[in-house]
């Protein structure tokens, strides 16, 4: 059996599950995504549980020193709206536009 389907197979029993994913095996290296996918996965992760404006905006620093532009950003909403419904990407609209230094909703006034 591989890491990976030990590591699966754990998490799906639910044993030692944060331990499958946070703390390496002796001798196997962690899988990493590189920089800019981990900032933009955290930030769909956002929107599917309609986080916090500081941590849209943590998201958000992190996806561009890692290379991603604006029309990443965009293209996460556009990509997760299917899945996470209207509502949460609506919600997560204005936090991510303040997040990119653009006040949507002033825009709007």
């Amino acid at each position: 059996m591989s890491s990976v389907e030990e590591s699966l197979r754990m998490l799906t029993i639910g044993d030692h599950a944060l331990e499958a994913i946070l703390v390496p095996r002796e001798g196997q290296p962690m899988p990493r995504l590189d920089a800019r996918t981990e900032a933009l996965v955290r930030l769909s992760a956002l929107i599917a549980i309609d986080g916090p404006p500081p941590s849209f905006r943590a998201a958000v620093d992190a996806a561009q020193r890692a290379g991603a532009r604006e029309e990443d950003v965009l293209a996460v909403l556009c990509t997760v709206a299917d899945l996470v419904g209207l509502a949460r990407v609506v919600s997560a609209a204005p936090r991510i536009a303040l997040a990119t230094g653009y006040d949507a909703e002033a825009a709007l006034e």
